[in-house]
């Protein structure tokens, strides 16, 4: 079966690295054509639109920055849209509104092809791993056709419901790590002002209910001082807290502590640091390693 991705970013290249260590036919486009290059090496064939891509490939998948980057790959001039066919399907990894899911799926829909709408979970070391989580929302058969291709890169793949459910869950999962990561910079600098080797708290609280992938990750990272290479950004971050809190308010459920997190990053993003790894949340709060 003939593949293509769009998005060679920080996901995007693991996944499609796994894609064609897998043997598959990988059709790849993205928007800085030098990223492609790694991937021509792998044996992927570099094309000049996302209207190309739907031309090569069966199945189109595609990861990107936000809902307003994922609509002008779909729709725009040369996209998705344009070069796509009935029957051709489309699994976005990337994390958008629940609301603009649906209504690309509706208007894919209308020309006879299906979108899975299936973010993921796991961040770069799960990408490389193949162990990635990922939640997806569309058709029962959609999904199932796709589920042989999709498990080379994740270790779970589980359908939450009809088109959009995928979204909402991963802005659950992000409500979930976007909070967590500013208390664990906070455990970090306790740790370290009470005199403790930081390094060590991560190793120190595996198995205990402290313990976390979060933690395991970033809290190394961030007692280490360590935020290259960015394993995520907080603009992503920031961009889907503020989702989760659109979806809360159209359902009037209050998220306190995503609330108060998100204006940690949006502090973040005020400094300058918005393409920087969420570690460097451990610096808003001073001291030295």
């Amino acid at each position: 079966m003939k593949l293509g991705y769009i998005g060679i970013g920080l996901m995007g290249r693991p996944m499609t690295l796994r894609l064609l260590d897998a043997g598959y036919e990988v059709a790849v486009w993205n928007r800085s054509q030098d990223k492609l290059a790694p991937m021509v090496e792998k044996g992927a064939k570099a094309v000049d639109s996302p209207a190309a891509v739907a031309r090569a490939a069966y199945v189109i998948m595609m990861c990107v920055t936000d809902q307003n980057a994922a609509e002008a790959v779909l729709f725009g001039k040369d996209g998705i849209e344009a070069g796509g066919a009935p029957g051709k399907l489309v699994v976005d990894f990337s994390s958008i509104a629940p609301d603009s899911a649906r209504a690309f799926a509706d208007r894919l829909a209308a020309k006879g092809m299906g979108l899975i709408d299936a973010p993921v979970s796991g961040g770069v070391p799960g990408a490389e791993k193949g162990s990635l989580a990922i939640m997806a929302g569309g058709k029962v058969e959609d999904i199932e056709r796709v589920r042989p291709i999709v498990m080379h890169m994740a270790e779970r793949f589980t359908r939450m419901g009809d088109s959009g459910a995928g979204q909402a869950t991963k802005l659950c999962n992000q409500v979930i790590v976007g909070s967590l990561l500013p208390v664990i910079a906070e455990a970090i600098r306790l740790a370290e002002a009470a005199g403790l080797d930081a390094t060590m708290l991560p190793e120190a609280l595996k198995g205990g209910f402290a313990d976390s992938l979060p933690l395991q990750v970033f809290g190394a990272r961030m007692a280490a001082r360590n935020f290259e290479p960015a394993l995520g950004t907080n603009s992503t971050m920031l961009k889907d807290l503020e989702n989760a809190a659109t979806v809360a308010r159209q359902f009037g459920v209050p998220l306190p502590m995503a609330r108060t997190a998100a204006e940690l990053y949006r502090l973040l993003k005020a400094q300058g640091k918005a393409e920087r790894d969420p570690a460097v949340l451990v610096d808003l709060l001073g001291g030295q390693r």
